[in-house]
């Protein structure tokens, strides 16, 4: 789904072009008149399309975000699928402006691809899905069990790493597409399926029988999933990590798209900047006084996209956990508008 180890290879040659060449991706988009949107070909909750091809998720809301806060138009983005293959191939070459897909912010990737991560969008970790069948109750009851796994993933690693921590033996039988794994998995011709657990629990609602499957307990990895763009233009990496910024500086002071309008005549000093009544933080990202009131009245802030697309107002229901904002007990922190 998200995590190919296939980006080292071509990091060399991103690296060169990830140049000056790339410094003018605002403007790109502008001209164009829509942004173009990295995803992947369907995880539940973060990125799927409906038989209309109309896409939802966490990291389309995110890409929606971008293009209001530019555009003051939440619909000039196009969607672009990838496998965890070509993702970064894809930015690189500039086939899509911002990589919203699933991907792990790791240190290697960090420092070898020529690409930037912006901002973890969902902390997740890596976890197990068993058929109820089995009667397994742990991942330390796998030894010598069949797993499917997507080919060439950092996920690949992980289970190798546990299996080998925990002095089990198992099968892995690989697949170049999420689809096919699950496909594979679901079909019987493995004992499990492993990936993150956010995409374990929606795209276990996809299976013909969601209730013969169950995720064992174990989380056996860490994985910030970010959003990337191009290495090599300050401003286009600013204005994605701000627009991410402003949806959690808006769920902390309580802005939502449904009392926006109202709270543009609030008296709080951290309200007046966010939504542009107060200075002008716009002009420093290539965007307008309001570019944040936008992306709160089109797309909403955190705790809406969360919600709506995996928390408690979608069918997969999963807590924020550690996606909640720091005061909430959770890692989500945002720096201040001022």
């Amino acid at each position: 789904m998200k995590k190919s180890l296939f980006g080292v290879a071509i990091a060399a040659s991103l690296a060169l072009t990830a140049t000056a060449a790339f410094a003018d991706t605002l403007a790109d988009v502008k001209a164009r008149g829509h942004l173009l949107c990295g995803v992947s070909e369907g995880t539940a909750g973060f990125e799927t399309p409906d038989a209309n091809n109309e896409w939802s998720g966490i990291d389309v809301d995110y890409c929606r975000a971008i293009a209001a806060a530019i555009f003051n138009d939440a619909k000039a983005v196009r969607f672009v699928t990838s496998n965890s293959t070509v993702r970064w191939q894809q930015l690189g070459s500039r086939e899509v402006d911002v990589l919203a897909r699933t991907s792990t912010w790791t240190m290697t990737r960090d420092t070898t691809l020529g690409l930037t991560f912006v901002a973890p969008i969902y902390y997740d970790g890596q976890g197990f899905m068993v058929h109820k069948e089995t009667g397994i109750k742990s991942a330390l009851e796998l030894g010598g069990a069949t797993l499917c796994i997507e080919a060439g993933t950092t996920t690949e690693l992980n289970a190798a790493d546990y299996f080998a921590a925990n002095n089990l033996e198992y099968n892995p039988v690989t697949f170049v597409t999420q689809d096919e794994a699950y496909k594979a998995y679901e079909e019987g011709r493995c004992d499990a399926f492993t990936t993150d657990r956010s995409a374990l629990a929606g795209n276990r609602l996809l299976l013909a029988v969601p209730d013969d499957h169950v995720l064992l307990p174990e989380v056996i990895s860490k994985e910030p999933l970010s959003s990337v763009v191009r290495q090599g233009d300050d401003l286009w990496f600013k204005i994605a990590r701000w627009v991410f910024n402003a949806q959690l500086e808006a769920e902390e002071l309580g802005v939502s798209s449904a009392n926006v309008d109202e709270m543009l005549a609030s008296e709080n000093p951290g309200v007046r900047r966010l939504l542009g009544v107060e200075g002008d933080f716009g002009t420093p990202l290539g965007l307008t006084k309001d570019w944040a009131y936008q992306v709160i009245k089109l797309v909403g802030n955190y705790a809406e996209i969360f919600d709506r697309n995996v928390g408690a107002g979608s069918p997969i229901g999963l807590e924020r956990g550690v996606n909640a904002l720091w005061k909430d007990g959770g890692i989500q922190y945002a720096p201040p508008i001022r």
